[in-house]
């Protein structure tokens, strides 16, 4: 599928690429990163391919990234217009400020004003809150978002790294009360971090939330370079965020996507994404980029055609262990409808259930 085939994001009618474009790397503040020269030359690649949704934050590159995309396309209406800008709110950039930062309605709207200021244009496509700031009422937050959607400061709403029963509740409380309700769900999915299937990307599915992952490649180390042969002799360029993960379950994944990879004449960072964007909830995928060379090599994912073979074997070897209930409504299905088939889900009979109904008191 081309970049340019565009889908909707969720309940919505909001259309985005496939694969997103992430902008933490926008700038060298954080002592890595792509420099302002190479910034904008990612987007021109990224936006001339027919990609069209890019996502950032307040606090990516100490607010470095929003003002390098303000720079490049946001004060220009004719570059600016044909864009899905997403930014992100909760982070603090005013050290010793209480209100500098979470979720209330003075901080949501400070925030929201910097951002369009640093973005250097009059509206954001979609705002995430980035993380749950559990100081703060739900329905405070969702008004305050409300009333910047019915502003026009703000067209779309999303949440990003907050619980499954939180983003329940912020739903249901717009729904009933007719304010603007979430279209999105940012979280972390990839072969490393499945853990999400279990309460998020239900929630998501449920109450018509579009799936954005981040971290497909968690960190760089589904992307090949991190091999078993290495152990320990990694130097990681996101440090602990990358060789926290690494072990005999992270190398089998590897393994396997270096043997897909060549299989398929392609790449493991591209098998990895592929296997990300093709996960039930889906919508678009957030790549990030430092140079051209990772920018072309995770835009070629959107070719993968990854086989039911290729999907089954990295499900198996990436299968998390869920919290409960997740194992026991999967056991389920035998006494809720055991001996039939439901929806093209069968079930062994229960063992304790009546054999007949001259069984049954």
């Amino acid at each position: 599928m081309p970049l340019n085939h565009y889908v909707t994001l969720g309940r919505s009618g909001l259309r985005v690429s496939p694969l997103c474009l992430g902008a933490m790397t926008f700038g060298k503040d954080w002592g890595w990163g792509s420099s302002v020269k190479d910034s904008e030359a990612i987007m021109d690649r990224f936006f001339e391919l027919g990609g069209n949704f890019i996502d950032t934050a307040n606090a990516y590159t100490k607010g470095h990234s929003e003002k390098i995309i303000g720079d490049h396309v946001g004060r220009h209406a004719s570059k600016r217009d044909r864009l899905v800008i997403a930014t992100k709110f909760t982070s603090n950039l005013f050290r010793g400020d209480p209100n500098g930062g979470g979720m209330s309605r003075k901080a949501i709207v400070a925030q929201c004003e910097e951002s369009l200021r640093r973005l250097q244009t009059s509206y954001i496509d979609l705002y995430w809150l980035h993380a749950w700031d559990a100081t703060t009422p739900i329905d405070e937050t969702m008004r305050a978002l409300d009333d910047l959607v019915s502003s026009g400061k703000v067209r779309y709403l999303g949440f990003s790294d907050t619980p499954a029963w939180k983003c329940a509740e912020a739903q249901t409380i717009a729904r009933m009360r007719g304010w603007s309700p979430l279209i999105a769900l940012q979280i972390e999915y990839s072969l490393l971090e499945r853990t999400v299937e279990g309460e998020l990307v239900p929630m998501a599915r449920e109450l018509g939330l579009g799936v954005t992952p981040w971290s497909p490649l968690k960190s760089g180390v589904l992307s090949g370079k991190y091999t078993r042969d290495k152990h320990g002799k990694h130097e990681a360029g996101r440090g602990a965020w990358a060789t926290s993960s690494l072990g005999d379950k992270t190398y089998d994944i590897v393994e396997e996507l270096m043997r897909i990879a060549k299989e398929l004449d392609t790449t493991p960072s591209r098998v990895a994404i592929a296997w990300v964007q093709g996960r039930p909830g889906v919508t678009a995928t957030i790549i990030g980029a430092r140079t051209m060379a990772q920018l072309d090599d995770n835009l070629a994912a959107i070719d993968v055609a990854l086989n039911p073979a290729h999907i089954a074997k990295l499900d198996a070897l990436s299968t998390p262990k869920l919290n409960f209930p997740a194992d026991f409504i999967a056991n389920g299905a035998m006494f809720l409808h055991g001996g039939t088939t439901i929806n093209g889900r069968g079930a062994l009979p229960w063992p304790l259930s009546p054999e007949s109904d001259q069984d049954r008191h």
